[in-house]
């Protein structure tokens, strides 16, 4: 092979997600052995060697960006037989960055995990990168200031302003309560439904918070009462998902006239538990997401969402730190606010065949 071997490319020879391919480097007794030998099996033909082993390099740049970010890969589609469907959210963050790092040069090493706190997160990474994008929420304050004052750091997702002691960092997120206010516009003015429950996190979650105020806009606007979540769920997964379509049509036939799930994964879990009680979508209830992975678009019916730009995420974090360490970026921090665009599909009325992105929400840079 002329190119270094990637994570990416062992994902795609093993038929697994690259989150899949990290764990079995990481904590290997946490990935299945058939999965774990049959990655093993990848990694081996390909000659790829985890860009982690590359310890010991004397010279002060090591070539390696980071990304940390919580493992909250969803157990339901670690092995799933389509790697594009098991694609979740921050499996499509890391396949931009590693694009984007193999343009530039660069290797990528991941971080994720939940054993041993944040702080353990930092461990992994910090001395051994040049420089690492970090998810909102996943790292303490105080580890990152002490961190960008020796590498670039990039914040991803989460609003700037939720931490005003990071605003030196380059962010990069995207339009979460403007998706989340036209998705549920839609709902409320085109199919005119008015009893909705949205779904949420029981965990303080910026994006998942702002995606509310978007609902709770919408539903002001029409004169629809949203003062809190219908539920808020301990983990926002298809078993979750599941959960609380059960706890929704649980009661004395009050039902809400739509699900509006705050990710594609609880929605995904949703409509299977739907399918289970027999409860038709969308002639019955209607089922929202958010996120856009592809298994939105592969569920029956396919799902309407939000769809966000994550692969592009993860190539603006990488293209940020890049200019960092070259010197191209001014010293001012940078803010990207990138697009969002609603995907109308069966899940919620619409048309099958008119299964497209909305108009586009417009990108904002500061």
């Amino acid at each position: 092979m002329n190119a270094i071997p990637t994570v990416y490319d062992v994902a795609e020879r093993s038929g697994v997600s690259i989150a899949t391919v990290s764990r079995v480097y990481r904590s290997p007794d946490s990935v299945r052995a058939a999965t774990r030998e049959r990655v093993l099996a990848a990694a081996g033909e390909l000659g790829y060697v985890p860009s982690g082993n590359a310890r010991g390099l004397a010279s002060r740049s090591t070539g390696v960006l980071g990304l940390c970010f919580p493992d909250y890969s969803d157990p339901d589609t670690l092995d799933a037989e389509d790697d594009d469907a098991a694609m979740l959210y921050s499996d499509q963050i890391i396949r931009g960055m590693e694009r984007a790092a193999r343009r530039h040069g660069y290797a990528l090493l991941i971080a994720a995990s939940l054993e041993g706190g944040p702080e353990n997160l930092v461990a992994q990474v910090a001395g051994r990168v040049d420089g690492f994008a970090v998810m909102a929420r996943t790292v303490p304050t105080e580890e990152l200031e002490a961190i960008s004052r020796r590498r670039p750091v990039v914040m991803l997702a989460g609003p700037r302003a939720q931490d005003p002691s990071l605003d030196h960092l380059d962010h990069v997120e995207v339009a979460n309560e403007d998706g989340q206010y036209e998705l549920t516009r839609h709902l409320v003015q085109d199919h005119g439904l008015r009893h909705l429950a949205y779904v949420g996190l029981v965990d303080e979650s910026p994006d998942v918070e702002a995606r509310f105020r978007g609902f709770r806009r919408a539903c002001r606007e029409a004169g629809i009462e949203a003062a809190a979540p219908a539920l808020r769920m301990p983990m926002m997964t298809q078993a979750e998902g599941a959960r609380a379509a059960d706890l929704l049509c649980e009661g004395d036939g009050d039902r809400p006239e739509a699900f509006v799930f705050a990710n594609d994964q609880m929605a995904v879990g949703a409509l299977q538990a739907l399918e289970r009680r027999g409860v038709r979508v969308p002639d019955d209830v209607v089922v929202t997401g958010f996120d856009g992975i592809p298994l939105s678009r592969l569920v029956r019916p396919a799902l309407t969402t939000v769809r966000q730009p994550m692969v592009r995420m993860g190539e603006e974090a990488v293209d940020l730190l890049v200019r960092r360490l070259s010197g191209q970026r001014p010293e001012e921090p940078v803010s990207l606010m990138l697009p969002v665009g609603v995907v109308r599909r069966a899940s919620c009325g619409c048309d099958e065949a008119t299964t497209l992105s909305t108009a586009t929400l417009p990108t904002t840079t500061s």
